[in-house]
């Protein structure tokens, strides 16, 4: 085959002329000859790279793929490009190649590229980086190690961090292999600093803590210190259980580096971590003065504010982040709280009511604002407020109602309360979770008639419905006579929810009314071990109490008062069975 050597610039006129002629629509006209491409050249202008020698053919195949590429068509040009480097080995094409399978994220194709420039110019170094971070990128990380020490060999500079930052999630075993080959490595290139690095971060992340502070000496005798060892070295600190090495290392390494956020926010998290909340907050303060637009940060130092009680100054941090436009939200819910603390219910209300739909403090925001509402006898206010929010969203409507009726009993508006959830029920009839708001009603006021009546009503529509089937065997269990038939119901509940607490504790109550105390004695000891409630010690007590086992009984009410000294619950059990 024939075939022209041309240079970068007459090769550049050659895409042009294609260019031209894509332009018009016509085909792109035949390869110009080697003389045509002379005679179009400029001598006066700077010396010309030489690409190499091709068949006009492959110039052609050239020409084809650049006219794809400014078409858009960039992996049919990457694929050309692949053959036309693998077929003619020239550096200039591999180079071409190398930009679209880097464009188009082409691993394999990268990786022969790699591979053949290495064999074209063993002596530079760029092709092994390159296929250190191919390498690294699929996971091979001990020939990515080989060619990351190549790099070194043969001069080039090569960051071996990169590996580190890339095998937190390998088996110990895995990594221990690479901390070996690092081991030889660090002992081959003594100077080099980020294998040394390297070496530490995969003995830290593998968990030989004492092993990684060791070679941490070694690399802080020999290397100049940056934020990232200092970071490291506290991290391995902290992994050891010495906190207040920890800080003392973060410490030392903010005066060092007073300007570096990272290592500063490091910081103060270490100590929000250790409970020095004022130490906290003085670090938050100087990245804030450091970057007054920092606002996450402000964030965290209005949140620290509220920890130590310095409210006024929370309350300025938060309305500057409202200012802002950051955390517009949260800010609105904190200052509902901070309000709230100072018994300035208003203000309370005005901020919970600011809290936008659909994020995360939302109903915890309204729930606390119409509450609030409620106590200042504003129900009226309240109920409007609730209404325009969820209008137009029946489910919202829904959830506002059980909650304002709630709230509404909590504050004895009982009467106030049934009205409201009689008029949901004729708007949204056999709704469940107003029926079951009901239930709490009917609860409060001691109508079990009304409860289990709205019970058996959810449990018809939903027979797999856990919470109706659970509520009404307890309190069949808890204030009747009629025991096997809330063991059935705790029986079925059990059987649709086995890891509720509350319904274990509803079976082994069922069964101990029913006579089965070994049976309702684990049950119970299985829902306080999960859920170790004072009503739920009361139980067990009871039942070790009846099994004559008074010892115990006695020791697990005892201990029940020390974590709730108030329950009326506890005293109520211990008055019964020990009345002197």
């Amino acid at each position: 085959m024939d075939t022209v050597k041309y240079s970068l610039r007459q090769f550049l006129l050659l895409l042009l002329l294609g260019g031209l002629a894509a332009c018009t629509g016509a085909p792109p006209p035949p390869p110009p000859s080697a003389e045509d491409l002379v005679a179009a050249a400029e001598p006066e202008q700077a010396e010309d790279i030489e690409y190499g020698s091709f068949t006009e053919e492959q110039l052609y195949q050239t020409i084809i793929s650049e006219l794809g590429a400014q078409r858009g068509d960039l992996e049919d040009a990457g694929e050309n490009y692949l053959d036309l480097a693998m077929e003619t080995r020239d550096l200039g094409i591999i180079m071409r190649a190398v930009q679209f399978a880097s464009a188009n994220g082409d691993l394999n194709a990268l990786m022969q590229l790699g591979l053949l420039w290495a064999e074209i110019e063993p002596e530079n170094p760029q092709p092994h980086l390159s296929l250190a971070f191919q390498f690294l990128e699929n996971g091979n990380y001990n020939q990515a190690l080989s060619h990351m020490a190549r790099v070194i060999d043969l001069g080039g500079q090569m960051d071996f961090t990169a590996l580190a930052a890339r095998t937190g999630r390998l088996g110990p075993r895995e990594r221990q292999a690479l901390i070996d080959n690092l081991r030889q490595l660090a002992r081959e290139f003594e100077e080099e600093e980020t294998i040394h690095l390297a070496l530490v971060q995969l003995l830290a992340q593998n968990r030989q803590f004492d092993d990684a502070l060791y070679e941490m000496q070694i690399v802080l005798q020999n290397v100049a210190l940056t934020p990232n060892m200092v970071l490291l070295h506290g991290q391995i600190l902290q992994n050891m259980d010495d906190t207040n090495g920890a800080i003392r290392i973060m410490r030392n390494g903010v005066r060092e580096f007073p300007d570096e956020k990272s290592l500063r926010l490091s910081y103060a998290r270490l100590l929000i971590q250790d409970d020095r909340f004022e130490d906290a907050q003085e670090q938050f303060e100087i990245i804030v003065e450091q970057d007054p637009e920092d606002y996450e940060t402000l964030y965290s130092v209005a949140l620290l504010d509220m920890e130590l009680q310095n409210f006024d100054s929370a309350i300025v941090n938060l309305e500057k982040l409202i200012r802002a436009d950051q955390r517009f939200d949260e800010a609105q819910y904190y200052l509902g709280f901070i309000y709230e603390q100072r018994d300035d219910l208003e203000n309370s209300i005005e901020h919970y009511r600011q809290v936008r739909i659909g994020t995360n403090n939302f109903l915890a925001a309204q729930q606390q604002a119409t509450r609030h509402s409620i106590a200042l006898g504003k129900l009226d206010d309240a109920h409007a407020w609730l209404v325009r929010q969820s209008s137009g969203q029946p489910r919202l409507e829904i959830l506002f109602t059980t909650i304002e009726s709630n709230l509404l009993v909590q504050a004895g508006y009982v009467s106030e309360a049934k009205d409201l959830l009689d008029t949901a029920l004729n708007r949204f009839p056999n709704e469940g979770e107003l029926l079951f708001a009901r239930v709490l009603y009917y609860d409060s006021q001691g109508d079990q008639e009304g409860s289990e009546r709205d019970l058996r009503q959810i449990i018809r529509m939903q027979p797999d419905d856990s919470r109706a089937l659970n509520h009404l065997g307890y309190m069949l269990a808890d204030q009747t006579t009629r025991y096997e038939e809330a063991l059935d119901l705790a029986e079925r509940a059990i059987a649709i929810s086995p890891d509720d607490p509350a319904i274990i504790d509803t079976l082994g109550w069922a069964q101990y009314k029913v006579g089965r105390y070994e049976e309702a004695l684990e049950n119970l000891r299985r829902a306080f071990a999960v859920f170790p409630d004072h009503e739920v010690a009361s139980h067990v007590g009871e039942v070790l109490w009846m099994m004559d086992r008074k010892d115990e009984a006695i020791r697990v009410w005892e201990e029940a008062l020390e974590t709730q000294p108030d329950s009326e619950l506890i005293k109520e059990v211990i008055e019964r069975f020990q009345p002197y």
